[in-house]
C-alpha cells in the first residue's frame, strides 16, 4: 500500500487570493505589539454528533493575515515571532500533506485518520507548497509545542479559538495575563474596519451572487408554495446558489413567512407559505475568500402587496432611505440608526400605535417605539456577517464612519401577532429591508442596488421572473 503512488504536486505558480496584501496586514499588526510574540490560530473542529464534525471555517483574523481560507486549515497556527525590539517574522505552523509511503511516522494518517487523512478528507499542501502559496516560512504543527515550552517572550494569543492552544499557553498565577486580555482580538477587528479595494471587490462579488440567489428564490416560489415546509424549500434554493457560487451561505439563511418574520433570527424555516402573507428572506453568499453579503428583502407571496402590507413596507423603506442618507465620512456611526428610527417613530405615531408623540418616544428614557422595531439598524460587514465585532466601542459603535468601511442598513418593523397594543390588521407583520453599502469620499455606494426596493419595483420584479 505504500508503493506505486504517482507524484501530484500543486502548480508552482499557485498563490492564495490576495497574497500581495497579506504582508502589509501582518506589518500593521506587528507594529502594534513590538517585541511580543503574537499567536493567531485558525481554530479546531467541533463535533456535530458522535464522529461527525461541523464543516470547518478558519477564524477570520487568521484568514485575513494568511490568505488561507480552506477547510484544510484545521488546527493551523500563525505565529509572529519577534525579531528584536521591533519587527516580527511570520511563521505558519501547519499539518502538511499526509505521506503515502516511506518510513514516515505519519504514513498511517493517509489511510486511517478520518479527520486529517488525505484518503478521507482530501489533499493538503506540503510544507514547501504552503510556503509558496502564502510567502511564509512554514513549520510542522508538531513543532509548535517545542516553541511554546521553556522561557517565553511576552506573548499574546487570540484566545477562545483553539482550546488546546489556550491550554498549552496558559500561565496560571499571572495577575495580568496578556495572553487573555482581549486586546489582540480588538486590534485584529479594528485593523479590518476599513476595507481595501480588493476586499470591496470581494464583497461586491458576494453581493452579486446573492442577487442571483434571490432571483432563484422568486422563480422557485410556485413550488415552495405547494410544499408543506415551503420555508425550507426557499432556504434550500438559496443555499444551492451559495454553495455553487461560493463557499456557502455566510450565515444561516432566514426564510420567514407570515408571523415568523417577527422573530429576528428565525432559522427553523419549517413553516408553510401562505400566499396572502409576506416572506422575509435574509440571506448572503460567502465567497471562497470568506467575504459575505447580507441582504434582506420582504416580498408579497401573492406577487402584490395588500394595502396594509404596503403601508407598513413603505414606512420601513422610508426609514431605510433616511438611514442611507445619513452615511458619509465623518458622520457618527450611530447617526444612520437615529435617522431611521426617527422615521419609524413618526410613522408609528401617525398610525396611532404610539400613545405618546414621536419626540417623546425618541427620548432615551422612553424608547417606547423599540417595542415594534427591537434592534439596531445596521452593522459592519466583511469576513464576518457582523464584522469587526471585537473592536472597541470608541473605534466602532461610538466612532465615526470612514471611507472604505462596508456596512448594512436594515431597519425593520416586527409587529408581534399577540401584541394587543396593535390594531388587529397590523399584528403578525414582519418587515425588514437590508442593503450593503460602502462608504465613499462623498457619501455611500449602494452595492446591492441590483435588487429592487420599492413596492412597485418589487411587484414588477416578481411578475417578470415568474413570467
Amino acid at each position: 500500500m505504500g508503493t506505486a503512488w504517482a507524484a501530484t504536486p500543486l502548480p508552482a505558480d499557485r498563490r492564495v487570493p490576495g497574497h500581495q496584501l497579506t504582508p502589509a496586514r501582518r506589518a500593521r499588526l506587528s507594529a502594534v505589539f513590538p517585541g511580543e510574540r503574537i499567536v493567531v490560530p485558525a481554530g479546531e473542529l467541533k463535533v456535530r454528533s458522535n464522529d461527525e464534525d461541523y464543516r470547518f471555517r478558519p477564524h477570520s483574523g487568521y484568514a485575513w493575515l494568511t490568505g488561507l481560507t480552506g477547510e484544510d486549515q484545521v488546527g493551523h497556527v500563525l505565529v509572529l515571532e519577534p525579531t528584536g525590539p521591533e519587527g516580527h517574522e511570520p511563521v505558519l505552523y501547519l499539518r502538511p500533506r499526509s505521506p503515502r509511503g516511506g518510513d514516515s511516522r505519519y504514513r498511517a494518517e493517509f489511510y486511517r485518520d478520518r479527520r486529517y487523512g488525505e484518503f478521507w478528507v482530501g489533499r493538503r499542501p506540503d510544507l514547501a507548497e504552503a510556503g509558496r502559496l502564502t510567502g511564509l516560512r512554514t513549520e510542522h504543527l508538531d513543532d509548535l509545542g517545542k516553541l511554546l515550552t521553556g522561557p517565553q517572550p511576552a506573548t499574546r494569543v487570540l484566545a477562545g479559538v483553539d482550546p488546546a492552544l489556550d491550554a498549552a499557553t496558559a500561565r496560571p498565577g499571572d495577575e495580568h495575563d496578556r495572553q487573555r486580555d482581549g486586546r489582540l482580538a480588538a486590534v485584529l477587528s479594528e485593523l479590518r474596519l476599513i476595507k481595501d479595494d480588493w476586499e470591496v471587490a470581494q464583497l461586491q462579488l458576494a453581493v452579486d451572487h446573492t442577487v442571483n440567489g434571490f432571483e432563484d428564490v422568486i422563480r422557485a416560489l410556485p413550488a415552495a408554495l405547494r410544499h408543506p415546509r415551503g420555508e425550507r424549500w426557499i432556504e434550500g434554493v438559496f443555499n444551492l446558489r451559495a454553495r455553487a457560487e461560493g463557499n456557502g451561505p455566510g450565515y444561516d439563511t432566514i426564510a420567514a413567512s407570515g408571523a415568523h418574520a417577527c422573530v429576528l433570527h428565525w432559522i427553523r424555516n419549517d413553516g408553510a407559505l401562505d400566499p396572502g402573507k409576506l416572506l422575509l428572506l435574509d440571506a448572503g453568499v460567502e465567497t471562497d475568500t470568506l467575504y459575505t453579503a447580507d441582504i434582506t428583502r420582504t416580498i408579497p407571496l401573492s406577487g402584490t402587496f395588500s394595502p396594509i402590507q404596503r403601508q407598513a413596507y413603505e414606512l420601513v423603506l422610508a426609514a431605510q432611505d433616511a438611514g442611507i442618507g445619513a452615511l458619509r465620512p465623518g458622520a457618527s456611526f450611530r447617526d444612520f440608526h437615529r435617522a431611521a428610527m426617527r422615521v419609524i417613530a413618526e410613522g408609528l405615531a401617525d398610525w396611532g400605535v404610539l400613545r405618546i408623540s414621536a419626540e417623546e418616544a425618541l427620548q432615551e428614557d422612553s424608547g417606547l417605539f423599540r417595542r415594534y422595531t427591537l434592534c439596531s439598524t445596521g452593522h459592519m460587514l466583511g469576513m464576518d456577517v457582523h464584522d469587526c465585532a471585537r473592536a472597541r466601542a470608541e473605534t466602532y459603535l461610538d466612532g465615526v464612519l470612514e471611507e472604505g468601511q462596508v456596512l448594512t442598513v436594515e431597519p425593520g418593523l416586527y409587529l408581534q401577532p399577540d401584541d394587543e397594543t396593535l390594531p388587529v390588521e397590523l399584528r403578525g407583520l414582519g418587515i425588514r429591508i437590508e442593503d450593503d453599502l460602502v462608504i465613499t469620499a462623498d457619501g455611500a455606494r449602494l452595492m446591492s442596488g441590483a435588487l429592487p426596493r420599492s413596492v412597485a419595483a418589487i411587484e414588477e420584479w416578481i411578475g417578470t421572473l415568474l413570467g
